[in-house]
């Protein structure tokens, strides 16, 4: 059984490293053990979030190098980017364009599809600029 074990986790890591190379990303023991985190499941996870599972109470990478890694990763298109609001940041997969809602409360983001918002216009970037896209963030609270 520990064999099989291993060979798994040989097989993920082997698919993270291909994935980061794809990429443009070097591979680093760090920067794979990120990458496994944010996708062994599609989540929604913030830096600190990051950090408590790769280190799971160990410490062995500074919340310094989460911070590089998770802006790298942005930079180079591997993963997205959510600002809920100004002190909270999530990190997710990129999979399919949706949107989100944010529960102010829990601090939960919600997956939205694409295609349940309607944007009817986007002004013309200023001159110089292109559209990179559209994020919408929902802004929720459970009613009392």
């Amino acid at each position: 059984m520990e064999a099989t074990v291993l060979g798994e986790r040989a097989a993920i890591t082997s698919e993270i490293t291909d994935l980061l190379r794809k990429h443009g990303i070097t591979s680093t023991l760090q920067r794979v053990e990120i990458a496994q985190v944010l996708f062994s499941k599609l989540q929604h996870v913030s830096a600190e979030q990051v950090l408590e599972k790769v280190n799971r109470g160990r410490g062995i990478v500074s919340k310094a190098t989460i911070y590089n890694t998770l802006r790298l990763f942005v930079e180079k298109g591997l993963i997205k980017e959510i600002i809920a609001d100004p002190t909270k940041v999530f990190y997710e997969p990129i999979s399919t364009d949706h949107h989100h809602f944010y529960d102010v409360d829990s601090g939960e983001l919600i997956d939205i599809r694409s295609d349940a918002i309607k944007v009817d216009a986007i002004p013309q970037p200023p001159q110089g600029y292109s559209t990179l896209g559209v994020d919408v963030v929902v802004r929720v609270r459970a009613m009392r």
